[in-house]
């Protein structure tokens, strides 16, 4: 009397469009002192976008979010929009 194990139908993922890295494809690397490049990659209440919105590879999301820390230190970036 020993019970069958139920296993559930494995369901199909959905599989996500690859989104290529801007950074990557044009050679460069995020600055600082580029605020209209900053403000592309963060949210309308001035939060960072997330890599999987933003579509940059992990590297360039890392020293994106770097970037971003130093021009709201300098105060070219508010820190609350």
């Amino acid at each position: 009397m020993f019970r069958k194990s139920y296993r559930a139908p494995k369901e199909k993922f959905r599989q996500r469009k690859q989104k290529n890295c801007v950074f990557c494809d044009k050679k460069t690397e995020p600055d600082y002192k580029d605020i209209a490049q900053l403000k592309t990659y963060l949210s309308e209440r001035g939060k960072i976008v997330p890599y999987y919105r933003s579509g940059l590879c992990s590297k360039h999301q890392k020293r994106l979010a770097l970037a971003v820390k130093r021009a709201r230190f300098l105060a070219l970036i508010p820190f609350v929009a």
